[in-house]
Order: C-alpha cells, then sequence, then structure tokens
C-alpha cells in the first residue's frame, strides 16, 4: 500500500484522488492516481526507500507509488483527458491518469521498477522508456519487442533503474497519433548519492505541439511541420507555472522535447551551464557559460545556475512563432497599408470588423476583440507595465530574497528598487547625422585609398 505520509502528501498535491475499478484492484495492481489541476507545489519526499531530492513538474504533479517487496511499483493509465492549455482554451488529448503529459515518474539509481499500463484508450498502445536502459523486452516497441497492448488490457513492464538522469517515456505504438495527441511524459532517475548533482530548486516541463484550429478542440494530427499551438507541459503562456526561486539557490531545469522541431531555449538574467541530456550527466570539464541552448527533437537538456540576482527573468524559446499562440498561418501582411476606406466598405457588411496591421501587431496584445469559442489571442498576458505580447513557450523565472526552503508561490510582480527601471527622457541629446557628402573624419595616421575604375575590393 501506499504510506500514510506519501498519501497524504499526494492527495495535497493532486487535489483530489480517484482510484480505479475495484476488478484492477483485485488484480493485485496499485491503484492508478489522476487528477485534472493540480497545484503548484513540491511532490511529497519519499517515506521509505532512499532519500533524494523530488523534482516540480510545471502545471503538473509526480505518480504516487507503493513498495512490494524490493519493488517499486506504479500505475499508469493511457486515457482520453481533458487539459487547459490557458484561461479560455481546453483541448481534448489522450495522456496518462488525467492529464498531458502524464505525471512524472521518480524513484532513485539502483531501484527496481514494476510498472503497470492499463489501456483505457479506444486502439492498442505500448510505452517506450525513452533513453533508459532497460532488457530489450520492455523496451515498449509494438510487434517488435513486445505485443500491444490492447484496450482494456493491463501490461507490466520491469526493469532496474541502472542509472541517473532524466528520461521521457511516450507510445511506440501508432507514435504519430498518440503523441501528437499529447501521451508523453517524464522519468526521473535520482542519484544514488543523495548529495550528488544537489541542487535546492529542480524542475521539468516537456515540449510539445499541437495545430487546433479555433473554435475547435481535437488536435489535427496529420500536421508535420505547421502547428499553432507550442507548449510546455501542454500549457501556453499565460497558463504556465512561473518558476519560483529563492535568490541564491542552485537551481536546475529539465527539458524534454518531443515536437517537430528543435527549440533555442534562452534564458535573460542568469547565465547557465548544460549539465545533462537524456545520455546522462555533462562531466564539468564539458562545461560552458550559455545563455541559450538548442534542444532537438527527442532530445533533453538539464541547465543549472546559481539564481544571484533578484527580478523576473524571462525564459522562453527564441523561435519568435513559438512565444504566440493560434497563429494564423494565411494571414497576410498589411504593414503600410492604407485600410480606412476599405474598412468603412466591409463595416456596411460587418459592422464589428476591425483592421489590424497596419502598423505591425503589437496592437493584439492589448485589444479586446470578439473571438471564437475556445481559443487564445496570438499576443497575450499582461505585466505591472502592460501588454507582454507573448504566447506559447514562454514563462518566467521569478527570484525572490524572502522566500522559504518550500515555498513556490507566485509572488507577484517583481518589486524594482527606485531608479532601477527603463524610463522616458525628454532631454535626450539628439543623434548626430552625416550626409553622403560629409563622409566621416578619417583618424589620425590613416590614408583612405580609393579604388580607381577597374580595381576590385574584397
Amino acid at each position: 500500500m501506499i504510506s500514510r505520509r506519501n498519501l497524504i502528501g499526494s492527495s495535497l498535491l493532486l487535489a483530489g484522488a480517484t482510484a480505479v475499478s475495484g476488478r484492477v484492484q483485485a488484480a493485485g495492481i496499485p491503484e492508478a492516481v489522476s487528477t485534472r489541476s493540480p497545484a503548484m507545489q513540491p511532490p511529497p519526499r519519499p517515506s521509505s526507500g532512499p532519500d533524494f531530492h523530488p523534482v516540480v513538474t510545471l502545471n503538473g504533479w509526480s505518480l504516487p507509488w507503493r513498495m512490494n517487496g524490493d519493488w517499486k511499483e506504479f500505475h499508469l493509465v493511457a486515457e482520453k483527458v481533458e487539459r487547459e492549455f490557458a484561461p479560455g482554451m481546453t483541448a481534448r488529448l489522450w495522456g496518462y491518469n488525467g492529464q498531458s503529459p502524464g505525471p512524472t515518474i521518480e524513484c532513485v539509481e539502483g531501484d527496481r521498477l514494476r510498472i503497470f499500463v492499463t489501456n483505457k484508450l479506444p486502439e492498442h498502445t505500448t510505452v517506450h522508456w525513452h533513453g533508459m536502459p532497460v532488457p530489450n523486452g520492455m523496451d515498449g516497441v509494438g510487434g517488435l519487442t513486445q505485443p500491444h497492448i490492447k484496450p482494456g488490457q493491463t501490461f507490466v513492464y520491469e526493469f532496474v533503474a541502472r542509472r541517473s538522469g532524466t528520461f521521457m517515456y511516450h507510445p511506440h505504438a501508432d507514435e504519430m497519433v498518440q503523441m501528437a495527441m499529447g501521451m508523453m511524459g517524464f522519468l526521473v532517475v535520482h542519484p544514488r548519492d543523495p548529495n550528488a548533482h544537489r541542487v535546492d530548486r529542480d524542475f521539468v516541463f516537456l515540449m510539445s505541439s499541437y495545430d487546433i484550429e479555433p473554435g475547435t478542440a481535437l488536435p489535427k494530427v496529420m500536421t508535420m511541420t505547421d502547428f499553432n499551438l507550442w507548449t510546455w507541459n501542454s500549457r501556453v503562456f499565460p497558463g504556465i507555472d512561473p518558476l519560483v526561486v529563492r535568490q541564491g539557490d542552485r537551481v536546475r531545469i529539465r527539458v524534454g522535447n518531443l515536437t517537430m522541431t528543435n527549440h533555442p531555449i534562452h534564458m535573460h538574467g542568469p547565465h547557465f551551464e548544460v549539465t545533462g541530456t537524456d545520455g546522462g550527466w555533462v562531466r564539468e570539464s564539458a562545461r560552458w557559460p550559455e545563455v541559450t541552448t538548442d534542444i532537438p527533437v527527442g532530445g533533453m537538456r538539464a541547465i543549472e545556475f546559481v539564481a544571484e540576482d533578484p527580478g523576473d527573468w524571462a525564459i522562453h524559446c527564441h523561435k519568435s512563432h513559438h512565444t504566440m499562440n493560434a497563429m494564423g498561418h494565411e494571414v497576410k501582411t498589411f504593414i503600410g497599408t492604407p485600410q480606412k476606406d476599405l474598412t468603412k466598405a466591409i463595416r456596411k457588411f460587418m459592422p464589428d470588423y476591425m483592421p489590424m496591421g497596419s502598423e505591425g501587431m503589437a496592437e493584439m496584445g492589448s485589444m479586446e476583440m470578439p473571438m471564437p469559442d475556445n481559443t487564445l489571442p496570438m499576443m497575450t498576458g499582461f505585466g505591472q507595465y502592460g501588454p507582454l505580447e507573448m504566447g506559447g513557450m514562454f514563462s518566467v523565472v521569478k527570484v525572490r530574497e524572502d522566500l522559504s526552503p518550500g515555498d513556490y508561490k507566485d509572488p507577484g510582480p517583481y518589486k524594482h528598487p527606485p531608479g532601477t527601471v527603463a524610463h522616458q527622457v525628454t532631454d535626450a541629446p539628439a543623434p548626430e547625422r552625416r550626409s553622403e557628402a560629409t563622409p566621416p573624419a578619417t583618424p589620425a595616421g590613416f590614408t583612405v585609398v580609393k579604388p580607381g575604375p577597374n580595381s576590385h575590393q574584397h
């Protein structure tokens, strides 16, 4: 059975747990805990077995387990789920235990894992443990290494967590559809030595992409490249949790990429080092300071930094279309185009018509306009100084001095010390202007040589 301490902590984290049917319980399978709207707080600490510092899954949670002899047992349920991308939009996805991505599985190096997988989908599935060394028959490739898990069936995977690190899980059955529908999750194996690779705060999130037309809720699984929603843990800004840390904390952020393209993840403020991939930990001699790291398709990067400077530091994908929501790929560019007369004509037939784009798209960040049901503005979110004009893969690392070790609540906007915010001035010196007839002065000691008509410049 799940220990009292672990169950109580999980109940607080999950805001209400539900169990599978009595038939499954009678078969000796641990209960399948699920959730739809977890609170942002650290998961319960382990009540038995080796100690570890648990991770915090953005907009997610860690899956409880039970000890059965030497085995640490988990239960995943593959099923249809509803996932709120941000307030105002909910998608119909496939996932695990009530959520997409599924709950994070945490264990310790050397643990003997027994993971039950119950299939409540309308088609067969499997689970592949991406990056984790396992016996071949536990690798989860349907038809190659195991029979498919048919609807209604429960399969069990058993293997030893042979090395620590960050891994992913996802189907290897009808993969195009099932991953496009949101079936994925994280598997985190902590070092046997609790002091190895230790940090103060440890965050995880998976990147996924969807093509969901405004007014609908179901992803278009045949899309190959033109996705319109780029998500962290199937959430988009402003629905993504902030990463709240104490000033002076050593922080790790583990990011997995199961989209169809690479993502250059950039963080403002602190410089970081890449300390891990899904292949293992990076030796200290191989690390270097960076502010952007590119995460390939099917890859994971763990970055670490010391949160020395307080503030609200943006973290985002640096592909500009990936920090937008519900993009319209067929929208034309109207920059510089006068629309006054056209607007008058159109409003005779559409009184609510609103012209956009003549002077750029920044106006969309602050405009309130009618929208289709179940979709989001392309650029949205507000801060203490106005519209953020963001969406998609964007969040904020909030560094604060006066936090307790276990405090992950959003502290609100950063209070800047007086005189430290960029502001408007009215007496700035005029910029120096030069004309082509007045070339810049030649520095002392140099000679300007003008090319002749037949000379070549390189």
